[in-house]
């Protein structure tokens, strides 16, 4: 059996050819990147006001003590309110609740973290460590909201509670920067995380590589 000269003969097949997938994925929409952005202005100047009230040498710069206790009090009051404005934000709610869950996969990311282990780890959109470090920095911004307010309003309370709030509101406030000074080493460290936060989208081999179990 022969086959006519421009017949298709019976080695060729049709092949259909899957449209190429975008080379960037979205990760995050305006509201939540104006909510990470607004948080992040009102802890800094909760920290550096804060460092003008019990450094010296910042004290003499800035001057002005009580302009400065007066910004501290209000950053402080309003931090949680870019948090608490977002939940109209469909996709923030989503993002909460995939950062409050926790499974067999982040236990494995903790492992392979902490054995400092080269490759690939398992995460889904939010690795462990951004999940851990979620769930501490809300608590601690909630901590910090209480005592503050008990020190603030001083004849609310008695003297005992009032020197236990300060007590625990300034050894929080330098666990707080320690923390924070670690969150924004590793954003340094990974230009993609940081474009994704700014632009809203990142590289898909980047999202494929650091985040392997998330389906954009």
């Amino acid at each position: 059996m022969t086959s006519t000269p421009g017949s298709a003969g019976p080695t060729a097949a049709t092949t259909t050819r899957r449209p190429e997938l975008p080379a960037r994925v979205r990760r995050f929409s305006r509201g939540e990147r104006w909510i990470h952005r607004t948080t992040a202005v009102l802890m800094a100047v909760c920290l550096f006001s804060a460092a003008c009230l019990y450094l010296p040498s910042l004290a003499q710069l800035v001057g002005r003590r009580h302009l400065v206790v007066t910004i501290h009090e209000w950053s402080g009051i309003l931090l949680p309110a870019p948090f608490l404005i977002g939940l109209v934000s469909r996709a923030f709610r989503a993002d909460l609740r995939r950062l409050n869950r926790f499974g067999a996969h982040d236990k494995q990311w903790w492992r392979a973290a902490l054995r400092r282990e080269k490759g690939p780890r398992p995460a889904g959109k939010f690795n462990a460590g951004q999940k851990s470090y979620a769930a501490w920095i809300a608590g601690a911004t909630l901590v910090m909201l209480g005592t503050g307010l008990i020190m603030w309003f001083t004849h609310l309370t008695p003297l005992t509670w009032r020197t236990g709030s300060t007590f625990v509101h300034d050894w929080l406030a330098l666990a707080i920067s320690v923390v924070l000074a670690g969150h924004i080493g590793k954003a340094l460290a990974d230009p993609e995380s940081r474009r994704g936060l700014r632009t809203g989208s990142v590289d898909r081999a980047w999202a494929e590589r650091e985040h392997p179990l998330w389906r954009p």
